[in-house]
This record gives structure tokens, C-alpha cells and sequence, in this order.
């Protein structure tokens, strides 16, 4: 005899009782050694198989044995992960539409007669189970959980007929929770697919209205390949010697014009565009500066020289996260830049640069607008192009190439129209957060 009393979760109503899992078990046992198969004479309940509390059979492997003895599964089992990440992960077996046997990294328990599997059941979905059999697993980098510390949990046991109750009232209450989660999910897909439709929207010029007094994104080009002759000019840019022009012939088909040779690209035009507007190349709108790599001794994380952006890490929902600095810069982001993942599993995360000076890793892109062109208009139009700017990326580790960014083509609205534009996409996506934050 020992006083228990610090070890008891709680307190139990009046004809209640508290108990030992291993009181109320006919028998625990751990399952069969055996290898998946296509074909056999049972069917092998995995743990792999259980996923959100439901078995799909028909794609349970099978197994050959010829004594199958006590691993034969029926209703009222239940079933325990002992092992892994998903430690203590249960089932009840409610029907079996095949001769089943269980694998050896599931535990089975089978309750004594007048005891209810549904309320057992229940109660291993409770926090007052999960932080015990927390507490009972070990192992670090593979948790597990044997049938003694099992037979140790503590349970509430009502009388039979409140088990009942609580069974039916337990079940209607979790079926309204499902039907919200089903809700909830079917109501987030439907946001991020508004967002898909306002991008493409915005880009095919029918977001907001078209504005006859605005002037021509024809004028708009004129103007940056101005400026960009007078740089050249100046010496402070090269010519790029793919420079490209795009324009409708008289026979109002789309041509391209790089140095002295013209060919049609009606192929390429995804979808016409409003009359101010115009097709051209990343490659006429922005300047893009491409990242590179500092050894470990030219950075550290105390906060001294100039941030030094790595990658993903740095950029978390459209925000800019410092936590490396460096005196060795070599290629510089600032304010206003679209700074772009182009490798490694964070590609195609962006956020706006609200950084006066900053060093960008290979990871990183930074694409500057040229005069004109909105930072945030620029954006859109990446966003909605991201899907098919991702599809080219290549290598072990995927990787974005500067030319696939450059040579993407660029919806052009006049500067007024691309103004209009970002506010419209910003006002409907903020009240879209606000929904999804709800949601959270």
C-alpha cells in the first residue's frame, strides 16, 4: 500500500473511480513480426495506415501466416503506436471488411466485458492521457511507449450508463467540430483561391477601371529606354546585347525584336491586354542583381556593419528578418528592391526590402524597379507569374536562373493604372488576412 494521491490528474465525480489501464484490460499485446505484401492471407494493419482516425482498408497491405492466433483483430480493439513520432497515436477497430492481423509496432489492448471501447476510446484523445503517456515515453531521437507503461495509465471510470451518455454527447459535440474544421479548411482554400483570381485580374487589366487619360505604358517604355541609352551612354550600365522590344505588326500579330532580328511570338502572349498597356520583358522594367555568398569569417551575429540576408530564413510573410550582420558587403539590396528566394526549399518567398543597405546571399535576388514601375505593382505581377517562374527551376538543389526571371514576360499598365492597381490588391488581401487570422 502506498499513497498515490500527487500522482491522481484529478478530482472524479461521486461514482466515479479512478483506475490502472492494466485493471480493465482482458489482455495487451504486441503485434505480429511479419512483412507487408501485394498479395496474402490477411491483411497487415500498420501504423502508417492510421491517418486522422481512419483506416482507408483497401489500401491495408496484406501478409502470409499460418497462425494467425491472437494478432487477429475485432471490433472493440484497440490499437496503440509504440514507437516514433506518432508514439501513442490510437484506434479503435469498430469493422474489419477483411481478416486482419496488426504489425509489430502497434500495441493491442482488449477490454473487459462491460467496460465500453467507445469511452476508453475517448478518453486516449484527452489531454489528461497525452500528458501521460508524455511523460511515460523515451528515447530522444525515437520516442517510444511500451504495454507496462501502458498498464500504468490512469483512467476515470464513470458507471456504465454515464459512459454511454458521455459516449453519445462526446461523439454529436466532436461531429460539430469536424463539420467546423471541415468548414474552416473549405473557406481557407476558397481564400487562397480568391487571392489566385485578384493577381490574375490585376495583371489582365480588369481589377479596376481603365482610365483614357492615363498615359500610355508605350510612353512609359519610351521613357526607361531613354534613360537606360543615357546610363549606357554615361558608361555606368552595359548594353545588354538581348535587348528586347515587343510590338503589334499591321497584322496584329505579337513580334519581338532582339538586336536586328524580329520574330513573331503570338505563342508566347498568354492573353491579350487593355489598349494603354503593353507586353514586355522583366528584363525592360527592372534591374536585377543576383546574391552571393560570404565565408563564415566576413559575417557573425552581433549587430555590427550592415545586414547580410541568407536566405528563407530571412524572409517571413512578406517581412524582412536581420539576424546576421557583416562589414564585407559585395552586393547590395535596398529600400524598395523585391528581394526573391530563387534556391534551396524557400523558393519563391519575397518580401519588399525596408532596409537602406543590405548583403544578399546566392539564395537571394533583388529585383529593382526601373522609374515608373511600382515596387508593389512588381510584386503582383511575380506573384501571379511565381507558379510558372518556379516550374524552370532546376539543378540538384532547385534553383531559379536569372535569365528565366528576365526573360518572363511583363504585363505593362500605365504608372497611374499600376498605382490604382497595388492599392486595390492591397485593400482586398489585408480584409482576406483579417479573415484568415479569424480562422486561426
Amino acid at each position: 500500500m502506498k499513497c498515490i494521491e500527487n500522482e491522481i490528474p484529478f478530482e472524479v465525480p461521486e461514482g466515479w473511480a479512478w483506475t490502472r489501464l492494466g485493471t480493465i484490460i482482458f489482455s495487451i499485446q504486441y503485434g505480429l513480426n511479419n512483412s507487408a505484401e501485394a498479395q496474402g492471407s490477411h491483411k497487415l494493419l500498420r501504423i502508417t495506415d492510421i491517418q486522422n482516425g481512419i483506416v482507408n482498408w483497401e489500401t491495408v497491405p496484406f501478409t502470409s501466416t499460418d497462425n494467425p492466433g491472437s494478432y487477429m483483430l475485432k471490433p472493440g480493439d484497440i490499437v496503440f503506436a509504440r514507437t516514433g513520432a506518432t508514439v501513442g497515436k490510437s484506434f479503435l477497430i469498430t469493422d474489419i471488411p477483411y481478416p486482419t492481423v496488426y504489425a509489430s509496432y502497434l500495441i493491442r489492448i482488449r477490454l473487459l466485458e462491460n467496460l465500453l471501447p467507445e469511452y476508453v476510446y475517448q478518453f486516449f484523445d484527452s489531454i489528461s492521457y497525452w500528458e501521460q503517456i508524455s511523460d511515460k515515453s523515451v528515447g530522444v531521437g525515437q520516442p517510444n511507449c511500451n504495454g507496462t507503461s501502458l498498464k500504468e495509465l490512469f483512467i476515470p471510470l464513470p458507471p456504465r450508463n454515464e459512459q454511454l451518455r458521455i459516449v453519445s454527447i462526446t461523439q454529436s459535440l466532436l461531429n460539430y467540430v469536424n463539420k467546423i474544421d471541415k468548414e474552416k479548411s473549405e473557406l481557407l482554400t476558397i481564400i487562397t483561391n480568391t487571392k489566385s483570381k485578384i493577381l490574375d485580374l490585376a495583371i489582365r487589366g480588369k481589377l479596376v477601371p481603365q482610365d483614357p487619360n492615363d498615359e500610355p505604358a508605350s510612353a512609359l517604355l519610351e521613357r526607361i529606354r531613354a534613360e537606360k541609352e543615357e546610363l549606357i551612354r554615361q558608361g555606368k550600365i552595359k548594353r545588354d546585347k538581348k535587348e528586347s522590344i515587343i510590338f503589334k505588326g499591321e497584322d496584329n500579330s505579337y513580334y519581338e525584336k532582339i538586336d536586328t532580328t524580329i520574330e513573331k511570338i503570338n505563342d508566347e502572349i498568354p492573353f491579350e491586354l487593355p489598349v494603354n498597356w503593353m507586353w514586355c520583358r522583366f528584363s525592360e522594367v527592372i534591374e536585377l542583381f543576383s546574391g552571393q555568398d560570404l565565408t563564415p569569417d566576413r559575417y557573425s551575429d552581433i549587430p555590427q556593419g550592415i545586414p547580410y540576408l541568407t536566405g528563407a530564413s530571412n524572409l517571413e510573410r512578406g517581412h524582412v528578418i536581420i539576424n546576421r550582420w557583416t562589414s564585407a558587403a559585395t552586393t547590395h539590396a535596398t529600400i524598395g528592391d523585391l528581394l526573391l528566394i530563387v534556391k534551396g526549399s524557400g523558393v519563391g518567398k519575397m518580401a519588399i526590402c525596408n532596409i537602406e543597405d543590405a548583403h544578399i546571399a546566392r539564395q537571394i535576388m533583388a529585383l529593382r524597379c526601373r522609374n515608373g514601375i511600382s515596387q508593389e505593382y512588381l510584386q503582383i505581377v511575380v506573384s501571379a507569374f511565381l507558379t510558372e517562374i518556379i516550374d524552370q527551376a532546376n539543378g540538384i538543389i532547385p534553383g531559379i536562373r536569372r535569365e528565366v526571371v528576365l526573360n518572363t514576360l511583363f504585363p505593362l499598365p500605365p504608372s497611374s493604372e499600376q498605382l490604382r492597381i497595388s492599392a486595390k490588391v492591397k485593400r482586398i488581401t489585408d480584409e482576406l488576412q483579417t479573415i484568415e487570422k479569424c480562422l486561426s
